[in-house]
């Protein structure tokens, strides 16, 4: 059956990238948009991760589990799909106003970075309330009524669906604090050559990726 130890690489991702996100638009000087245009392409590259994971479950998690799985928990795979829709909504809103954001850098609390900030923040509040329950209540189920292969099609969409210019800095978020076990399970169907460079070459491209955005190659860890 599924083992489903990589989702929570993915949560800890999210935890710390949108955890931080707020402060880094806060953080920006009133009009300084070398700043601001650092900070938004990251934010657009996390908030694509983000939608891809959501559609994946969408299509090919969900689904699955309200045919296999007794109709007491349908209301909580509900509430997942309810979860997205609301998140899905301040992400389109988000991604509005950084377009806008990044081109002029108003900071907060000027009403438009802080608007961005604030927007973050609510996003924030389903997200991180989404995981906790998913964590809690449809995880568990995974590993009982998904297929390994199932499941090994969940992560095969998110690889497909990522442009393939962000999927080394996307191995290196999650490297950074993800279970090595795990993240050599992640890696198992590569080729040799990539199961080898790949993790060398994403761990250094997160650092200066993390100096650039954060300040420093090692950012606040979620899981601290």
């Amino acid at each position: 059956m599924a083992d489903v130890r990589d989702m929570y690489v993915a949560h800890t991702v999210f935890r710390r990238e949108f955890g931080l996100a707020p402060g880094l638009i806060r953080g920006v000087s009133d009009g300084d948009t070398t700043r601001s245009k650092i900070v938004a392409a990251h934010l657009d590259i996390v908030l694509g991760m983000l939608l891809t994971h959501h559609e994946g479950e969408d299509l090919l998690v969900w689904p699955r589990l309200l045919e296999r799985v007794s109709e007491e928990i349908a209301p909580v795979v509900h509430l997942m799909e309810e979860h997205h829709g609301r998140m899905h909504t301040l992400c389109d809103e988000l991604i509005a106003q950084l377009k806008s954001w990044r081109s002029n850098a108003s900071s907060a609390p000027s009403a438009e970075g802080e608007t961005v900030a604030t927007t973050c923040e609510r996003l924030n509040e389903v997200l991180f309330e989404h995981m906790g329950l998913e964590e809690e209540k449809i995880l568990p189920l995974a590993a009982k009524y998904i297929t390994a292969k199932e499941w090994h099609e969940f992560s095969e969409h998110a690889l497909a669906e990522t442009p393939k210019k962000n999927l080394p800095l996307g191995l290196g978020l999650a490297l950074y604090e993800g279970d090595p076990e795990v993240m050599k399970g992640v890696l198992k169907g590569a080729a040799l050559p990539v199961r080898l460079i790949m993790p060398v070459i994403s761990r250094r491209l997160f650092r200066s990726h993390a100096k650039k955005v954060h300040g420093t190659p090692t950012p606040p860890r979620a899981s601290a």
